[in-house]
C-alpha cells in the first residue's frame, strides 16, 4: 500500500476553503474555521480528502498540529497523483 507526505500551510478563518496552489514545496490550503480546538485541522482533513477523492480516514496529519505548516500522509496516493489531483504538476 502506497503513501506520501506533503507538506501543507494552512490559512485558518479564509472566506472560502479550498486548495489555493503553492508556497515554495508546500500546498496553500484555505480554511473557513478558526484555529481553535482542533477545528482547523478537522476541516483541513475534510478539504484534502474531499479534493484527492479519498476517505478522511486516509488523510492524517503528522506534524505541525498546533501550527500553520504543517506534514500530513496519504494513504493509498503517490506524491505524483496528489499532485496531479491538487493541480500543483
Amino acid at each position: 500500500m502506497s503513501e506520501c507526505t506533503i507538506s501543507v500551510r494552512v490559512i485558518p478563518r479564509a472566506s472560502k476553503a479550498g486548495i489555493a496552489g503553492t508556497r515554495g514545496d508546500a500546498v496553500l490550503i484555505r480554511l473557513t474555521a478558526p484555529p481553535v480546538e482542533g477545528a482547523a485541522n478537522a476541516e483541513l482533513v475534510e478539504v484534502l480528502a474531499e479534493a484527492l477523492d479519498v476517505s478522511k480516514r486516509a488523510v492524517s496529519i503528522v506534524s505541525g498540529e498546533r501550527g500553520r505548516q504543517k506534514r500530513v500522509r496519504i494513504d493509498g496516493m503517490t506524491t505524483a497523483l496528489v499532485r496531479s489531483k491538487l493541480n500543483l504538476v
